[in-house]
């Protein structure tokens, strides 16, 4: 029968008559690259495999992640919509030399902004700077129709410019999306959107009112809104149907209703049916049961993340920017996340930390290795590659958790890594750069595994505290408690017992490069000058200098120079072992506890200042090897098959489109978000 290719292209189906697999070719991983960026693929493998309705269900989950991409731009910052909608205008439509440097900047920030989800840089927080001036925007913008311009109703162009133009242009609007500077009101100095007319101890009164302390099952309060100032009174608007993102969360409804007909199981329908029903009524303790609907099916090969989940760019770390992830179990690999699953108990109680902080019962721990197939909002361009959700304390306490490592974004990392010359520019010695090429791919990933399946879900909090204790330190100490958590058992002889690791030397790659990095190789990801601002870089060096200046006695870890370049030195990784199940024991106490005032010493005392004359050599000695710090990748393409009759027969996947197109493409089929919410 003759195959018919039908392509969602702009939310029409239109036919080609295509009706063959994409060839097969060597896989080329490098899409682009600008500024600090690269941009990559990812495959998708054993797509093939998946029966129709699997990758059905795929499919309308992955439009579903595409649909909340204008979302995150305006949770990011109230102009970022406009920004970038401009842009888009006069890069398609501008018919100039195209060819100038001014021109090529432009497509510089424009691609920046697409990485981004906005104006500001997606890991350092800071406003992007324009590397064109602004009499060369306003040329552009003149030379375009001005129907194609977001402005507003009634409002001319040279109004539109007079608006717009500073939020670009003026170093000192905006600066940061998300400022965690100690003393200051960290709503005021942050640029995204959660907030609007409102100082931070407004906020924070509004819900201390809210909660109820003694709840022991308490809801996350404000994850899921913007507060505002509705004449002298601070109140709530809530994202869903009919509400804040309306437009674009019918749309997210309509692909998840799709899904829902395609469900592999029971179990999996009511997962989905329970997340619509949050979107329609926004409440959040509908959002708790879809969490433990969704922690709870364990069967399902497909699976996804959809919402508003997590809180890193909240300088409160209450409201969750929108996210998704589409992805499906790799059942080989899993195989390694099972084993320690089922040994969660033995983890927990074996752990370094006090006994009143570990779990009686571990309840409900299950990891999985995915394949990633599509990425959307939050995690798209930029993507993690290990998630464990929910977030709730309480729901894996009750309940437990999923975690997963995400082992085709990892492997698309190393694949296009290979030969770059980083190792042997930052090792020590040849016996570290061995030890990173025969182990370190294995121990990473291990490291992610038990980072997101046991770290994350070890401990508890005492009755009473608050999860919201730790304020802006919150998110640092977590992720410093769960890489802790993996650091110290990487090590143990446990892992070569369970057949994890080959051998005991094996844990030593993942050590010396997590040091190296926490020390020096991070600092290529900030400015010169800067302090450190992002959750995960604070976490790492957090970790890395604590260890440094408490095994300064021994020289557990030493700093050497060699041909005027600094080199990390670990002359006793048994003692480093012991000083990570120290520093475990310290964090634990602290998060269970609520005790802020401890971690915001750890915090500002190890994680946030930056060691300048370190920063500018590992800049230059970076700069040489000419590789971007920072990936993101795109997405590859999904077509539905259908047969003569109009019957879908399969669903093919592509991976021609680049960074360019696909951003333009989905900029105009999946933008239907005002400009201002």
């Amino acid at each position: 029968m003759k195959k018919l290719t039908i392509t969602l292209m702009t939310g029409i189906l239109l036919l080609t008559s295509c009706g063959k697999q994409q060839a097969e070719q060597e896989f080329v991983y490098s899409v682009d690259k600008f500024a600090d960026i690269e941009i990559l693929r990812y495959k998708v493998n054993h797509f093939e495999d998946l029966s129709l309705n699997q990758k059905l269900l795929i499919f309308y989950l992955s439009e579903a992640a595409v649909e909340g991409r204008d979302i995150l731009y305006d949770q990011h910052h109230k102009h970022n919509l406009s920004i970038r909608r401009m842009l888009e205008a006069v890069y398609q439509h501008y018919d100039g030399d195209r060819n100038t440097e001014e021109f090529q900047s432009l497509e510089t920030y424009l691609k920046q902004v697409w990485m981004g989800n906005g104006i500001h840089h997606h890991y350092s927080e800071e406003k992007f700077k324009p590397g064109f001036s602004e009499e060369f925007l306003s040329q552009l913008v003149d030379s375009v129709d001005s129907s194609l311009l977001p402005v507003w109703d009634g409002e001319d162009v040279e109004t539109f410019k007079a608006r717009i133009f500073p939020v670009i242009f003026d170093e000192t609007l905006y600066p940061k999306r998300t400022n965690q500077e100690a003393n200051v009101d960290l709503i005021l100095t942050s640029a995204n959107n959660f907030y609007e007319g409102v100082t931070q101890r407004e906020v924070e009164i509004f819900y201390a009112n809210m909660k109820k302390w003694n709840d022991p099952r308490p809801v996350p309060y404000g994850l899921n809104s913007k507060v505002v100032k509705d004449g002298w009174r601070v109140v709530e608007k809530t994202y869903k149907l009919d509400g804040m993102y309306d437009a674009a969360i019918k749309r997210i409804v309509y692909w998840l209703e799709k899904a829902a007909t395609v469900a592999e199981n029971e179990q999996q329908k009511a997962v989905i049916n329970s997340l619509i029903t949050f979107y329609q009524t926004g409440d959040l303790k509908q959002y708790d049961e879809y969490s433990i609907l969704w922690v709870q099916d364990l069967e399902s090969q497909v699976d996804f993340v959809n919402g508003f989940t997590e809180t890193y760019t909240d300088p409160l770390g209450m409201k969750a920017t929108w996210e998704s992830i589409v992805n499906f179990k790799d059942l080989e690999a899993t195989k390694r996340t099972e084993i320690i699953s089922s040994n969660a108990q033995w983890f927990e109680d074996h752990s370094p930390i006090d006994d009143e902080f570990k779990k009686e019962e571990v309840k409900g721990v299950s990891a999985k290795v995915i394949t990633v197939a599509m990425l959307g909002g939050e995690c798209y361009p930029a993507t993690p590659i290990g998630i464990n959700l929910p977030n709730s304390d309480w729901i894996r306490k009750d309940y437990g958790s999923k975690s997963v490592t995400i082992e085709n974004i990892t492997d698309a990392y190393d694949k296009a890594s290979a030969g770059s010359g980083f190792n042997e520019e930052f090792m020590w010695s040849k016996e570290e750069i061995e030890r990173a090429k025969k182990y370190g791919s294995l121990t990473g990933n291990l490291h992610t595994d038990l980072h997101e399946c046991l770290g994350h879900g070890s401990g508890k909090l005492l009755p009473g505290v608050s999860p919201d204790a730790l304020r802006a330190y919150g998110s640092p100490i977590e992720e410093a408690r769960a890489d802790l958590f993996a650091l110290y058992y990487i090590a143990d002889d446990k892992m070569v017992e369970l057949g994890l690791l080959p051998d005991e030397e094996a844990y030593k790659a993942t050590y010396y490069q997590y040091i190296m990095n926490g020390l020096m190789t991070q600092l290529t990801r900030i400015q010169p000058g800067k302090n450190i601002e992002q959750a995960h870089m604070r976490n790492r060096q957090l970790i890395a200098s604590w260890a440094y200046e408490h095994g300064l006695e021994d020289k557990v870890i030493e700093l050497k120079k060699r041909d005027d370049k600094t080199f990390v030195i670990i002359n006793d990784y048994e003692e480093l072992r012991e000083l990570f199940g120290e520093l475990l024991a310290d964090i634990q106490e602290i998060k269970s506890t609520g005790d802020f005032e401890k971690a915001q010493y750890l915090v500002e005392t190890y994680a946030v200042q930056v060691n300048q004359d370190i920063h500018k050599e590992v800049l230059a000695r970076y700069k040489k090897l000419n590789i971007a710090p920072y990936r993101g990748f795109v997405n590859p393409v999904y077509t539905l098959v259908k047969d003569s009759s109009g019957e879908i027969i399969d669903v093919d996947v592509s991976y021609k489109e680049n960074y360019v197109d696909q951003n333009l493409r989905y900029s105009r089929d999946y933008s239907v978000l005002p400009a201002y919410n």
